[in-house]
């Protein structure tokens, strides 16, 4: 963390909100990112375009130094938390939330504990309504028409309605009995191969019943193994689309039988067809380079 990060950043859209600000930006840097960072706002973000699979966060004051945990699509940094994030990302377009803590203070508030779990929750929000809500609102601002301002500060008021029932609902009380790290590495490691594997061959892999590893699982990643499968394979889709290969291609990849049934469960998953997301994803980062240093 002690070298100079080059970094080149757009805003695309932005809007200024009575809870906050919304912006879409784009970001590359030069090298992988091992940043520091305390905001004074809650900071909401919805990644555009595929995650790598090396990005983790770490709340050290919270968790101590050594310990990260992994960053997801959806992610949440509270205010006034430190935290540290590593990535080996060197592209990102992104919509960015802010949230002013007083503004917010009827939903998401003030006196929530920031429990060990929660802060484990907010690294990777499973949750469908926030993530597509945020990307509504991004291209709401991007492509505004009649009413995109009281459109976007009702769709900012329920996404942080959204949040304090995520929230709350991770009680602590009902963390236990969760998979291993260990073998949630195994599941991840098996999940980025080609062919998607079976519950059986997961539970096999994990010396577990089925029984037993959809409900740790569940436990420890907030949703079950089947919508985190269908994340994980769409991501890996981003990832073959931004690489130049083909729809049909892609589609094969990933284990569909037919090019239409993944354009359609793709455009279901991110609101967008195969298309229509590499001619975004792929835009070329022509914006000047300015230099910051990490704390």
């Amino acid at each position: 963390m002690d070298r100079l990060h080059t970094i080149t950043s757009k805003v695309e859209a932005e809007m200024t909100l009575a809870l906050g600000d919304i912006q879409v930006v784009r970001k590359s840097w030069d090298a992988p990112i091992d940043i520091v960072a305390t905001g004074p706002m809650h900071y909401l973000e919805l990644s555009l375009l595929p995650t790598p699979k090396i990005a983790h966060g770490c709340f050290p004051d919270d968790w101590g130094p050594h310990r990260f945990e992994r960053i997801g699509e959806v992610f949440l940094l509270p205010a006034r938390h430190k935290v540290r994030a590593k990535s080996s990302c060197l592209q990102q377009s992104s919509v960015v939330c802010r949230f002013q803590p007083d503004a917010v203070a009827t939903w998401l508030d003030a006196d929530l504990e920031w429990t060990e779990d929660r802060l484990l929750g907010s690294l990777d929000i499973a949750n469908t309504s926030i993530r597509n809500l945020l990307f509504r609102m991004g291209e709401e601002i991007r492509n505004p028409g009649f009413g995109t301002d009281t459109m976007v500060e009702l769709m900012a008021g329920q996404v942080a309605v959204e949040l304090s029932r995520y929230l709350i609902g991770i009680d602590p009380n009902k963390a236990m009995g969760g998979l291993a790290p260990w073998r949630l590495k195994l599941i991840d490691e098996r999940l980025a191969e080609e062919a998607p594997p079976s519950l059986g061959e997961l539970a096999n892999l994990c010396n577990l019943s089925v029984r037993h590893l959809t409900r740790a699982f569940r436990i420890s990643r907030g949703r079950s193994i089947g919508v985190y499968m269908a994340e994980q394979r769409v991501d890996r889709a981003k990832r073959l689309l931004v690489s130049g290969m083909s729809v049909k291609a892609v589609a094969y990849a990933i284990g569909f039988t037919a090019p239409s049934n993944f354009a359609a469960a793709f455009q279901r998953a991110t609101g967008e067809t195969p298309r229509q997301y590499r001619q975004r994803a792929t835009r070329h980062f022509d914006v000047p380079a300015v230099e910051v240093k990490p704390h």
